[in-house]
């Protein structure tokens, strides 16, 4: 079975690691922008197995593309369309939170189970919902963790350093990787007063002065999560502060005010393209596509 890479230019190198790693071909999705403000995707050729390589963060603009190309590539020769997007948008928006209001995760995750035959992103925010395939119901939906990514990162860190999740949310990812280290660990505890207004504390029996931190989460937004948590290390004594998140979501502005609250480095992987991409997935996402070249 022939299998090709298809991609956006603006992911251009995050493809290309992928497509390297499958020992694909690597094509390009050419979008032409009318002056009222619509587009024409037009698909490059097509193989048995279409991997269309697109990470869902600035999501409308992307989704309206992926709806345009997703009829161009039902009339190719295609059998099989997979999409890889790293970064899966309105996860988070599992219920209805006010009157009037969608839920977001049920329309998208619709939208893209219409229009593939699979998904395959990595840790999505999925808050409530047990698993990604009830988030795409009738298509295969796989969901791989940067956790394997992110350990060899974590090993070559001060041997000392305290690996610290932001909230108990973040314990299903910390506590593993910090056993697998061999390193301690802890998780904050966060309160959420809105989007922009986060208190984090560090636990009662916590002992940090002197030490090294590395906060890990798996989104970067606002910031307001990792600021605060960063803050309370500082006050409990901890440094230096280093900070890894899987889907680097912020702005320069956001980057400031991280180093201003005494994160020394922060790092990324390329889920989604940033300046702080430090750690390709391409390994780990070509390991699950393995049965896209077997057939």
């Amino acid at each position: 079975m022939s299998v090709i890479v298809h991609a956006f230019r603006d992911e251009a190198e995050a493809a290309g690691r992928l497509a390297g790693a499958l020992g694909a071909p690597l094509a390009f999705v050419e979008v032409h922008a009318f002056p009222d403000g619509e587009i024409l995707p037009c698909v490059p050729p097509a193989a048995d197995t279409v991997i269309v390589y697109r990470s869902l963060d600035r999501p409308n603009p992307k989704l309206v593309e992926l709806l345009l190309a997703q009829d161009a590539w039902s009339r190719s020769p295609a059998r099989r369309l997979v999409l890889v997007a790293p970064y899966l948008c309105y996860m988070r928006q599992d219920k209805v939170d006010r009157p009037g209001a969608p839920i977001s995760q049920e329309a998208v995750g619709a939208f893209l189970a219409h229009r593939f035959d699979r998904v395959l992103t990595v840790d999505p925010h999925l808050h409530r919902t047990p698993a990604l395939d009830r988030v795409l119901p009738g298509v295969e939906a796989t969901c791989v963790s940067a956790s394997a990514a992110l350990a060899g990162w974590i090993a070559e860190q001060q041997a000392d350093a305290v690996l610290v999740g932001p909230d108990a949310e973040s314990r299903r990812w910390v506590e593993p990787l910090a056993l697998a280290d061999g390193r301690p660990w802890l998780t904050l505890q966060k309160v959420r007063d809105g989007d922009r207004a986060v208190r984090v504390r560090t636990p009662p029996q916590a002992d940090l002065a002197g030490r090294p931190a590395i906060l890990v989460d798996d989104v970067c937004s606002t910031g307001e999560t990792l600021i605060a948590a960063a803050e309370a290390l500082v006050t409990a004594g901890a440094g230096p502060i280093r900070a890894f998140v899987t889907h680097a979501l912020f702005d320069d502005s956001v980057g400031r005010r991280l180093a201003a609250a005494g994160v020394e480095s922060l790092v990324s992987t390329d889920a989604v393209v940033h300046s702080s991409n430090r750690i390709p997935l391409a390994g780990l996402l070509a390991a699950a596509l393995e049965q896209e070249l077997s057939g």
